[in-house]
C-alpha cells in the first residue's frame, strides 16, 4: 500500500469514528409524515465515483420515487458517471458531484456544500451509513426528514437478501418510512436499470450485428476486473475453451474494459467503448453476459441480461447480479459440469424480454 493510500485510509477511519453518530437520536423522532404528496424535493447522497456502486442506487432511486412520485431528486455523488446513469430518469433533478480529488478542486468543494446547505429539501437519505460525507451531507442539509442509513436489525431477521448492497438501503428506509407513520411495504426491490431507450437497445443490436455478421444469439464475456478480483488467464483460457467447444452455435463476444486489456489475448470479437450507456445497448442485445464482480458484472445487470457473476475473493451475497436469472457463483466450489449446468438452465429459461416498452 502506497503512502498516499494509506493516508487515504487512515483518514476515512478517522472521518468514519468522527461522524457515526451524527443522527443518533435521530432528529425526526416523533415527526409523522401526514401526506406523501408534500414531499416535492429528495436528496439521495452517494458520494462515491464507482460504476457499480452509483449503478447499485437504482433501486433505491426507483423506490423513492414510486412512494413519491411528484417528487424531484438530487444525487450528491462523486465523479461525472451520475449524469449518465441517470440519463432517463425523468424524477431526477440536480446531480451535485464532489470533485474526487477535493484539495486540488477546493472552490468546487466548497460550493457543493453550499448548494446542499442553500437547497430546501424535504427528504434527505444516505444510503451507506458508513460513508461520513453522506452522513454529514443529511445533517448539513435543510430537509424535514432526515434518514442516514442506519442498519435495521429486524429487516436482518426476516430478509434473506438483506444483505445485497443494492437491497439494504430499501429495505432500511422502508422501515424508517414506517417510523414516520407510512404503512409497511412488502414488495419486491426493483432491479437495478440503466433504463435504456428503445434507440439504444436498437443501436446495441446493430453493433453486434457489424461485429459478427450471423443470426446467432450471443454470449458477451468481460474478463477484466480490479485487483485480486481480476480472474488469471490461465483461468480464462481455460474458460473460453470450454465456451467455444460448448455453445458453438452462438457468438461469444469479448467486452473490453477501459484499459483495453485481455485475459484471453483477444481470441474473441471484441467491442470496446468508453461510453457506458453503448456498452450497455450490446450487453442489451445478448442472451447471457459472464464477468467477475465488477463495474461491467453490474452494468449487465442493469440491462436485465441474464447475468453469471463470477467471485472469487467479494462477497457473493452483497454483490451478486439478482433478477432475470442472473446468479452469483463461487468459482473456489464451482466445477466444470457445474458452469455447464447454470449456463444451460439460464439460456434455456430465455431472456425475458424486458425493454418490450423501453423508454
Amino acid at each position: 500500500m502506497s503512502i498516499l493510500s494509506k493516508i487515504n485510509h487512515y483518514r476515512r477511519g478517522v472521518m468514519r469514528n468522527l461522524t457515526k453518530n451524527i443522527g443518533k437520536p435521530k432528529s425526526d423522532q416523533g415527526i409523522i409524515l401526514v401526506d406523501k404528496s408534500e414531499i416535492k424535493r429528495v436528496l439521495i447522497c452517494r458520494p462515491n465515483a464507482r460504476l457499480g456502486n452509483l449503478l447499485l442506487i437504482t433501486p433505491l432511486v426507483q423506490e423513492v420515487t414510486e412512494i413519491f412520485p411528484n417528487c424531484k431528486v438530487d444525487l450528491f455523488v462523486k465523479g461525472t458517471l451520475a449524469p449518465i446513469i441517470f440519463e432517463n430518469y425523468e424524477n431526477i433533478d440536480k446531480v451535485i458531484d464532489l470533485p474526487k480529488k477535493p484539495f486540488k478542486n477546493l472552490l468546487k468543494y466548497l460550493n457543493v456544500w453550499i448548494s446542499i446547505k442553500k437547497q430546501k429539501y424535504d427528504v434527505a437519505i444516505n444510503v451507506d451509513q458508513n460513508s461520513s460525507s453522506g452522513r454529514l451531507a443529511v445533517q448539513f442539509s435543510n430537509a424535514k426528514y432526515k434518514f442516514y442509513g442506519d442498519l435495521n436489525e429486524d429487516s436482518q431477521l426476516v430478509k434473506n437478501d438483506y444483505d445485497h448492497i443494492a437491497k439494504y438501503p430499501v429495505y432500511n428506509f422502508r422501515y424508517y418510512l414506517t417510523k414516520l407513520g407510512l404503512a409497511k411495504i412488502n414488495k419486491i426491490v426493483a432491479p437495478i436499470d440503466l433504463k435504456l431507450s428503445s434507440s439504444e437497445i436498437a443501436q446495441g443490436k446493430k453493433l453486434i450485428n457489424d461485429l459478427v455478421h450471423n443470426s446467432k444469439k450471443t454470449i458477451c464475456i468481460f474478463t477484466y476486473a480490479t485487483g485480486a478480483k481480476c480472474l488469471s488467464e490461465e483461468w480464462w483460457e481455460k474458460f473460453y475453451s470450454q465456451l467455444t467447444t460448448q455453445y458453438k452455435e452462438y457468438n461469444i463476444i469479448e467486452i473490453l474494459p477501459v484499459e483495453n486489456v485481455s485475459q484471453i489475448a483477444f481470441k474473441a470479437p471484441t467491442f470496446y467503448s468508453k461510453d457506458i450507456r453503448e456498452i450497455g445497448s450490446v450487453i442489451a442485445n445478448a442472451d447471457l453476459f459472464i464477468g467477475a464482480d465488477s463495474g461491467i458484472m453490474h452494468l449487465a445487470s442493469a440491462v436485465q441480461t441474464p447475468t453469471i457473476g463470477l467471485f472469487s475473493i467479494s462477497n457473493m451475497k452483497k454483490y451478486q447480479p439478482y433478477d432475470n436469472c442472473s446468479v452469483g457463483v463461487d468459482i473456489n466450489l464451482y466445477t466444470k459440469k457445474e458452469y455447464i449446468k447454470t449456463i444451460n438452465s439460464i439460456l434455456n429459461n430465455g431472456k425475458l424480454n424486458t425493454y418490450s416498452n423501453a423508454i
